[in-house]
């Protein structure tokens, strides 16, 4: 029997998860279809019950699949509805704000099969002037998260250079192989907004199997676009599976995160 994670084979989904975001999506989409990859692909965007024409615009592009959801139903769970109602062999989970340069995902899906013990990759990602985003990074903890938040440019600039196994790659463009994802039991649905990569990763770690964060492809990500018109609940939402998460992964640090996010009025 073929095994589907062989070098010569595979169907690509690539599925992008969209709250109202309509502008940042079209471009999306347009990236995606003006030079689409080589490989045998297919597009599925899940909409979390967007007001702005989403899906309408969604709809114009050919060949895309588009799954209207009645409610905001958070992005893990969206992500799986879409994984869930494909049949790629490989999956891409990207961000509605992101725009993908010619070449990029067969770069990144070339990378993923050449190394066998990685069952996820993620792209370099960059902001609209080109500048690097830590987008990979060590299992979050009190002290790495502090840490992270503390990296310097040049630190950021240098690391994501090159190539290297990491705990998480950013959910906002994390291709995986869909037999690993199915066995690691797809995306948490707890986590409604933030962290459900690093989560996701966690369990894919878990059966023995790597992430690999590799530069050899380049996404721009315009970060935090589909969440500009909502900052106080997106803030909230944050807060709220990051709690989820020390409650699932760290327990012990739990109930000191919960005060500390009470005393700030944050909870």
């Amino acid at each position: 029997m073929t095994d589907p994670r062989d070098p010569g084979h595979g169907r690509l989904t690539i599925v992008i998860v969209s709250y109202n975001a309509c502008t940042d999506l079209a471009t999306c989409l347009s990236s995606l279809t003006t030079h689409p990859p080589a490989i045998d692909h297919d597009i599925v965007v899940v909409d979390n019950a967007s007001s702005d024409g989403s899906v309408a615009a969604a709809r114009g592009f050919a060949g895309v699949t588009v799954i209207p959801l009645e409610r905001n139903a958070g992005f893990a769970a969206a992500n799986n509805v879409g994984i869930r109602a494909s049949a790629g062999d490989l999956i891409l989970l990207l961000n509605s704000d992101t725009s993908v340069p010619p070449g990029a995902i067969d770069a990144l899906v070339a990378r993923l099969r050449a190394v066998g013990e990685a069952a996820a990759a993620g792209p370099r990602l960059t902001d609209s002037r080109d500048e690097p985003e830590l987008s990979f990074g060590r299992m979050i903890s009190p002290y790495r998260e502090y840490r992270q938040k503390h990296r310097s440019r040049e630190w950021i600039a240098r690391e994501t250079r090159r190539e290297q196994f990491v705990d998480w790659v950013s959910g906002a463009c994390l291709l995986v192989w869909r037999r690993d994802a199915e066995a690691a039991g797809l995306l948490d649905e707890r986590f409604f907004l933030y962290t459900e990569d690093v989560d996701f990763c966690a369990s894919i770690r878990k059966l023995g199997r790597k992430v690999l964060f590799t530069p050899v492809a380049t996404i721009t990500h315009l970060r935090g676009r589909s969440r500009a018109s909502r900052p106080e609940a997106s803030r909230q939402l944050y807060r709220r599976s990051h709690l989820a998460f020390y409650e699932k992964h760290h327990p012990r640090w739990a109930p000191v995160l919960k005060l500390y996010l009470r005393a700030k009025g944050e909870l």
